[in-house]
């Protein structure tokens, strides 16, 4: 399997699709690292009290007052190649697809998404399977 990253503009497309989708319609930035399950899994545990490693991570930005007429940084988006490589296989998707839903996914938390009770659940998840929907890549939780 190919593990290599997509580039910038595939990068941006995702994200950018995200907010234009879920209605965030101004300039921002956003920060995505790529990493190894070792370090996410030190993130995990040291924000979440999760000790193991996680397919992505959001830490959204809390803008001071005196930059709210600035650019907003929304936050860092965290995603552990390995995990997703992994998860990649297991599910029977390519890594592109899974990487694309998992950025997309990061980026709807930044935005406030969340998916803990049943209803915030439906929300994101119809929302990442639109856009998805809109890059060309099938919904990622219909069964195989």
């Amino acid at each position: 399997m190919d593990t290599d990253l997509p580039n910038d503009e595939t990068l941006h497309l995702w994200v950018n699709r995200a907010l234009e989708i879920a209605g965030f319609m101004k300039p921002a930035e956003i920060t995505l690292r790529f990493t190894t399950n070792e370090e996410v899994q030190t993130l995990n545990r040291d924000f979440r009290d999760k000790d193991q490693p996680t397919n992505v991570l959001s830490f959204p930005f809390e803008v001071p007052d005196f930059l709210l007429d600035e650019e907003p940084t929304l936050g860092d988006i965290i995603i552990a190649m390995p995990v997703i490589v992994e998860e990649a296989k297991e599910q029977q998707k390519t890594i592109h697809d899974h990487l694309a839903h998992m950025t997309i996914h990061g980026t709807l938390h930044l935005l406030g998404f969340d998916h803990i009770e049943d209803e915030e659940a439906e929300e994101m998840e119809a929302l990442e399977i639109q856009i998805l929907e809109s890059l060309g890549i099938k919904n990622p939780y219909q069964a195989q």
